[in-house]
């Protein structure tokens, strides 16, 4: 079936089809992390449109994405973005693979702090 492609891209690609069925309807806030920037974006599946994101490749961020405290800041201003796009209280955490805890779960603690219903 997916022969090509890493156990690890087969178990990512098989949580994010199972949160799917598992939220109908909801805004999906998925995750990428890399060495140096962390990323967040909020996905309706429905349409298929992406509604807001942030980065820490943003200049407002400039060089301050790679740690916990970086990741913090990223998940304030993705808040905020959130509650004035008005989806703040339909919304699934999608952490895309990545084990929650550091920077994974600095942004999650960040977003929720900033009144997102996750």
């Amino acid at each position: 079936m997916l022969k090509h492609l890493s156990a690890e891209e087969r178990r990512t690609l098989a949580n994010r089809g199972a949160l799917k069925r598992k939220n109908p309807g909801k805004i999906r806030l998925s995750v990428f992390r890399s060495g140096r920037h962390i990323e967040i974006q909020a996905i309706d599946d429905v349409h298929g449109r992406t509604v807001c994101a942030a980065s820490s490749k943003e200049k407002d961020f400039k060089g301050k994405g790679w740690n916990v405290a970086g990741a913090e800041l990223v998940g304030k201003n993705f808040a905020e973005r959130v509650v004035a796009a008005g989806i703040a209280d339909n919304c699934y955490f999608d952490r895309g693979g990545y084990r929650y805890h550091g920077r994974i779960k600095a942004l999650c603690e960040a977003v929720r702090a900033g009144g997102v219903r996750i």
